[in-house]
């Protein structure tokens, strides 16, 4: 989809893996699917939520990705089941019997023209087990595969995971995600220290719609231009349309939202009062 940014913008220099831009307008990425939990009877993580994201306007999917005690990659966002059992614990078979998808079944769901948003999810023992069995090395080549044939870019909460991928699949953008409500005062800088291409923002950090100003809290037009003219494009996540539209038009380049089309609604929206 081609949606225009309401401002424009002042850009660095490109820097980090993958090299040159990830995306053309602001683009609407289904996060984890068509969104969190179950919608339109589709949950999250699974086939039928990415196929919904896609016919309901979505420019990329997220999908969150973790390995399991078989050393099999599983889509689910949480670290244990809703029964306290750690993914890691269990084995491909025990993570299917308990409805998660694989990874292969999902990117088979991932129509190819839609980009596709990795987010990896490192476990503790990612620290401690042979490097053959941790959540890099498994993940590396389905990331080398894909990066062949569809937009693509890797996001974590763990910079080591992202330091790694630079390493072992240099064509794939990297997206530093600090975690939730972090600042981007640190998030920005951070992801130019990693050679991140992309600095990823929780929408709580940056200020929602009716919000009262925060003290030291620069305001969103500032900030979107900052990691611009740091050669850094910028996404954030879950903004709901009305605050999708607002980061739009202050020219951010990417939103991770639950509610695919409102914001694609939304957005076009801002496009045409623009």
């Amino acid at each position: 989809m081609n949606r225009g940014r309401g401002v424009g913008r002042v850009r660095g220099v490109s820097g980090g893996s993958g090299g040159g831009r990830v995306f053309g307008a602001t683009e609407v990425i289904g996060h984890r699917g068509a969104g969190r939990g179950v919608v339109d009877g589709a949950r999250e993580n699974t086939p039928a939520s990415f196929e919904l994201a896609a016919r309901t306007g979505a420019d990329w999917i997220e999908i969150d990705v973790r390995r399991t005690a078989d050393d099999r990659l599983v889509l689910f966002h949480n670290a244990a089941l809703d029964d306290g059992r750690a993914v890691v614990d269990l084995t491909e078979e025990q993570c299917r019997e308990a409805g998660l998808a694989g990874l292969e079944e999902g990117l088979s769901a991932v129509p190819p023209e839609l980009g596709l948003d990795v987010d990896v999810k490192t476990v503790m023992e990612d620290g401690v087990d042979a490097p053959a069995r941790r959540t890099l090395s498994l993940v590396l080549p389905f990331l080398r595969r894909e990066a062949e044939r569809r937009r693509m870019f890797v996001c974590s909460f763990d910079p080591g995971l992202l330091s790694g991928v630079h390493e072992g699949a240099p064509g794939v953008a990297t997206a530093w995600m600090p975690y939730v409500r972090n600042p981007a005062d640190s998030a920005i800088p951070g992801a130019v220290g990693l050679g991140c291409p992309i600095v990823a923002v929780d929408a709580r950090a940056l200020g929602l719609e009716g919000e009262a100003p925060r003290p030291g809290r620069r305001p969103l037009e500032y900030t979107v231009e900052a990691a611009h003219r740091a050669g850094l494009e910028m996404i954030s996540w879950c903004p709901d349309p009305v605050d999708a539209a607002r980061f739009a038009a202050a020219g951010m380049d990417a939103v991770v939202v639950d509610d695919v089309p409102g914001a694609v609604t939304a957005l076009k929206g801002a496009e045409g009062a623009g």
